[in-house]
């Protein structure tokens, strides 16, 4: 491909509205254009790109045993009827009518259409086990679309679904996907970690995330390991050892009872007041889950993870109230007190959620819902509400801090970001149970496929890349899935030696294989050569002045570094890489 007659268009400065390294880039090197919020063309060199990742994973799941099929992108209501899933997915879920009034949504997800070719086509056990997946555009209508490709509301991903005949079924393809994804990572130049994480609206009872480990902006999730195991978790499925040691506040309260605490609206405030520490505190959060108000139970010095409290509630949609929305639940029960001082006393007809870390507290502070009042010495006994009158069912919903304690081998917990690019799930009978697709047993007797669910983002994974490779001066992309493994540079295209090399060089790479584009702009070497460290080619070979000395300069834009070799030389090195990269 001649640069001259290449469809891109380099900017001058970053888009205004790109927040993290890939969206910067990718826009500035004309790889992406956005055409509404979250919703992007992929420009020829960005294709190239996406179409070198799903070559990748094609290989890599025919090779574990899949086989690619590609469903509509277009799905009827009553599917999403049959598995529950159509008034409780949320708002992501793009809906809209056909011409004869039916309800139809754009595909966000698979698994209610795989399931119904499922139980049309697989009658038997002999014809167990499956995997089927596809690569195909998706729509979810994110809430907040940013980071580019990143966190798009139009994306491509590639999901496979895995049909068996029981557990032990799902559990070897589940071992066999993990394989399978890790290989596909790798060979797009990937660092991941497998980490465990929340099913979210997918469901099932086990998933993991792979993740590209970051230390950009980009990184959305924190992934906390630990380093003497094989211990890793995503932060919305996290936990650690919790201390032995019982919190007790017989030392600061000989008796219970409520007492004038003015002005501490904050922990900090009332810590100060009481001068105690606030793990002797039990704080009340108030939540709206899906319109609902529930409250939260943690010790003071602790932060909620919010997934873990809307999956103990069993909630799609969760956020914390508003001092409005407080202020409203407190007048409708006949209190007045404003934050700081909320109790779950008198809250009857609200759902209490009691986190793990309460269970041995003894003699602590809470909120008796009056303000500038706490009743100290409290006890469990204390705490006058339905739900904790009985034995309270204890649910971990708190977020895990670095340094806290790996549940598997006690070592200190580390953290780092990382950016999702796959998940597996191990659905069960999640949706085949509730869709009626069954098979049929060398008894006759007929069960529900036991599924698994495999999800990689494709337009993601190319994003991370950027992510994970790049500099001050633009992409680095790994070889695999570069968009063309090399640029040629004459310094003078008016040169006549100059261009008969580059063009010699541009012929030969061409016929063994190589993706090499040649850069006939008439324009200054320094603004080609910005042009290919922002586009982000593997391999630069420049032709100047040197080559009446016989030698070019060939740059390796990865570690950036500049020899000078024969023509070649410099070919050979590049013939060598690509082949190295297809084997």
């Amino acid at each position: 491909m001649k640069m001259s007659k290449l469809f891109v268009q380099t900017l001058r400065e970053f888009p205004s509205d790109a927040e993290v390294i890939s969206h910067k880039m990718l826009g500035r090197a004309g790889y992406i254009k956005k055409l509404a919020p979250g919703v992007y063309t992929y420009m020829p060199l960005m294709w190239r790109v996406l179409k070198k990742v799903e070559k990748i994973v094609r290989e890599e799941m025919d090779k574990a045993g899949a086989q690619e099929l590609l469903m509509p992108f277009v799905q009827p209501k009553e599917l999403w009827e049959e598995s529950g899933r159509w008034e409780v997915y949320g708002r992501e879920l793009m809906r809209l009518k056909d011409r004869h009034d039916r309800d139809m949504c754009l595909g966000p997800t698979h698994e209610e259409i795989i399931t119904s070719v499922a139980r049309d086509s697989l009658k038997s056990y002999k014809q167990l086990p499956v995997n089927l997946y596809q690569i195909q555009s998706k729509f979810r209508d994110e809430i907040r679309p940013r980071y580019g490709l990143l966190r798009g509301r139009e994306f491509i991903m590639k999901d496979a679904y895995s049909f068996d005949v029981d557990e032990a079924g799902l559990d070897k393809e589940y071992e066999n996907m993990a394989k399978a994804y890790k290989k596909i990572f790798e060979r797009c130049g990937l660092e991941t970690k497998m980490v465990q994480s929340d099913s979210g609206a997918i469901g099932g009872s086990v998933s993991h995330e792979f993740m590209v480990i970051t230390d950009t902006d980009a990184g959305e999730n924190d992934v906390f390991y630990c380093n003497e195991c094989d211990y890793s978790a995503n932060s919305n499925h996290a936990v650690s050892k919790l201390p032995e040691a019982v919190v007790d506040g017989k030392d600061y309260f000989k008796e219970t009872k409520i007492i004038d605490t003015p002005n501490t609206h904050s922990i900090e405030e009332l810590s100060a007041f009481l001068n105690i520490p606030s793990t002797l505190i039990l704080k009340s959060l108030v939540y709206i889950v899906d319109k609902k108000p529930v409250i939260a139970l943690i010790r003071a010095d602790k932060a909620v993870e919010e997934t873990k409290l809307l999956n103990a509630v069993g909630g799609l949609e969760i956020r914390i109230a508003t001092s409005g929305e407080i202020a409203e639940i407190m007048s409708e029960r006949g209190f007045s007190a404003e934050p700081g001082f909320i109790g779950p006393n008198g809250m009857d007809d609200i759902k209490v959620i009691v986190d793990e870390t309460v269970r041995d507290m003894k003699n602590y502070v809470v909120g008796i819902n009056q303000t500038d009042k706490h009743l100290v010495g409290a006890n469990h006994k204390d705490l006058e509400h339905p739900m904790l009158s009985e034995a309270i069912k204890y649910v971990d919903i708190r977020l895990v801090e670095r340094g806290e304690l790996c549940p598997q081998c006690g070592k200190p917990l580390f953290v780092t970001k990382g950016i999702e690019v796959g998940n597996i799930f191990k659905l069960g009978t999640k949706y085949s149970k509730p869709m009626n697709a069954v098979y049929t047993d060398v008894n006759g007797k007929t069960h529900p496929y036991v599924m698994g669910c495999y999800g990689i983002g494709i337009s993601r994974t190319a994003a991370a890349a950027v992510e994970a490779h790049h500099d001050e001066h633009g992409i680095k992309w790994p070889l695999a899935i570069a968009p063309y493994h090399a640029v040629i540079v004459p310094v003078n295209i008016q040169d006549e030696l100059q261009m008969k090399v580059a063009n010699a060089l541009y012929e030969t790479l061409q016929n063994a294989g190589v993706e090499v584009v040649f850069d006939d702009r008439d324009e200054r070497a320094g603004v080609k050569f910005k042009d290919a460290d922002l586009i982000g080619f593997p391999f630069r070979i420049t032709v100047g002045k040197t080559i009446s000395e016989g030698l070019v300069e060939c740059k390796l834009r990865e570690t950036d570094e500049l020899i000078k070799l024969t023509p070649e030389d410099a070919k050979q090195q590049i013939i060598d890489a690509v082949l190295s990269i297809e084997k």
